[in-house]
């Protein structure tokens, strides 16, 4: 099935999110569409997907016009995408989830389906419980989840977006072994990445997008140095890492015990100290994302003992971890982040109280346009959070907390963002950590923790069976500590 989409604009009021894009995905190929946050490459995808009515152009496949105007037209062409926010029901298993879209329902065959997950899991390397509830999954175990649901669908044209954000890299070589064996089948493969190791590694031809126009299309082999250049015009500079002195402990969790995930937490015994920068590394589930929110106030441990400033701070809940200066960022940034329908604007208005009540209207309005210009937000005060780019997003997430927060929790901090909003998130947090900030923060990338960690904590199966300045490893040993190897002693 060869699908081409002519001249397709997408315009959000003076916004112009696809000017007169074209692009034609041939089957039998893996097609990749590249470049920065906000350059209209998911715009173009929730079109071809029916999330999003175009403003006009033209969507042919095989050669017939056609109007996508629902995910469920797009699923009867059997067109299937993964998302980068997740796109599932919380409320219901993995299993359910996985049900859904098959014309059987979600009652009858259900023994055949676990059976079904149970094999497409194994294959890809993934540990899912088919009965786990999906809101206590991790943002990349649902983006696993949904992999297999669309990987059992018979899915003709498979469009992933950022798809190795929350999965490891054995997992990935894996996932990219399917994808190809997809491709020889005849089916069209389509990957939205910023990640050029994946495009390198996978693609067999690449289109590249900035700010809303197609700037450049290229097959393989690809010159990297080339697909940089139409991505940003001008090569971004990466965070040199300026090695910190910590100060005094800030944080303490003693033997703590904690529920939540796939294996929780098991007696795990972490110091936190001033103007450090810790990376959290370990496979999706493995302890570090339940640390991170016992350590915010938002999971109670069953056993153990969390001081903030050598003073108890268990069961008193994120409000008394905030109001000690402590924040928190989610991976989730629109399920847990921001409010989807409220403004930039509502945000800073619900975020500080002046007085006793909550800001102005004026008042907001005025942080809003400081925040946008200070961040470099790409976006209008009066413009739905929920429709900003991903690293957007992060960045109004970033200028919704304190100035110099005693301690900064983050969950894969730069998911799904490209090379540049990455590199200016990291430049914003070792500014913070400089003035004596803790920053914590999980990563499914071992690169990006070597990058910028002044310490590295592994998680496997609920403990922390590493934990050492990160100076003094290597990829290989932190490799076979994920994946719950021998640790040199």
């Amino acid at each position: 099935m060869q699908i081409e989409l002519k001249n397709i604009h997408k315009h959000y009021g003076p916004v112009r999110a696809n000017d007169g894009v074209s692009l034609t995905i041939r089957p039998g190929t893996i097609h990749g569409v590249l470049g920065e946050n906000g350059a209209g490459k998911s715009t173009l995808m929730k079109i071809l997907t029916g999330f999003t009515r175009k403003t006009s152009g033209t969507t042919l496949i095989d050669g017939h016009a056609l109007d996508i105007d629902s995910p469920a037209m797009a699923a009867q062409y059997k067109i299937g995408m993964l998302h980068q926010e997740p796109h599932d029901f919380p409320a219901l298993s993995a299993l359910d989830n996985f049900m859904i879209g098959r014309v059987s329902g979600i009652s009858s065959h259900r023994k055949s389906h676990r059976s079904e997950l149970i094999s497409i899991s194994t294959q890809l390397g993934f540990t899912l419980d088919p009965d786990a509830q999906v809101d206590r999954l991790t943002v990349g175990e649902r983006q696993q989840l949904e992999i297999m649901r669309l990987l059992a669908l018979n899915i003709r044209v498979l469009i992933l977006d950022e798809p190795t954000t929350g999965i490891s890299r054995t997992q990935k070589e894996i996932l990219f072994a399917s994808l190809k064996q997809l491709a020889s089948d005849g089916k069209s493969v389509l990957l939205v990445s910023h990640k050029l190791e994946d495009v390198m590694a996978l693609c067999d031809e690449v289109t590249v997008m900035r700010q809303g126009k197609v700037s450049g299309r290229m097959t393989a082999p690809f010159d990297v140095n080339q697909l940089l250049q139409m991505m940003f015009g001008t090569l971004p500079s990466p965070p040199v890492h300026q090695p910190a002195i910590p100060g005094k402990p800030i944080l303490a969790l003693k033997d703590i015990t904690a529920p939540g995930g796939r294996a929780g937490l098991n007696n795990c015994n972490i110091t936190i100290r001033e103007g450090e920068i810790v990376g959290l590394a370990g496979l999706e589930g493995s302890g570090q994302g339940v640390f991170l929110r016992v350590a915010a106030g938002l999971t109670n441990p069953t056993r153990g003992q969390i001081t903030f400033h050598d003073e108890p701070l268990n069961g008193s809940g994120y409000h008394d971890f905030k109001k000690r200066g402590g924040a928190f960022i989610p991976a989730s940034r629109i399920e847990e982040g921001l409010i989807p329908g409220l403004t930039i604007s509502e945000h800073f208005s619900l975020n500080e109280k002046q007085d006793r009540f909550f800001m102005t209207g004026k008042t907001a309005l005025n942080q809003a346009l400081k925040s946008i210009s200070r961040f470099n937000i790409k976006g209008r005060p009066g413009m739905d959070a929920a429709a900003l780019s991903g690293g957007n997003q992060q960045r109004l997430l970033l200028s919704l907390l304190p100035a110099s927060p005693t301690v900064l929790l983050l969950e894969n901090p730069t998911r799904g963002l490209d090379l540049g909003s990455g590199h200016w998130v990291w430049r914003h947090l070792q500014a913070q950590a400089a003035s004596g900030s803790a920053i914590v923060f999980s990563s499914s990338e071992l690169d990006e923790i070597m990058m910028v960690a002044d310490r590295t904590i592994v998680f496997y199966n609920g403990a922390v069976v590493m934990d050492t300045p990160t100076h003094q490893a290597d990829a290989d040993t932190l490799g076979r500590a994920v994946a719950g190897g021998a640790v040199p002693q």
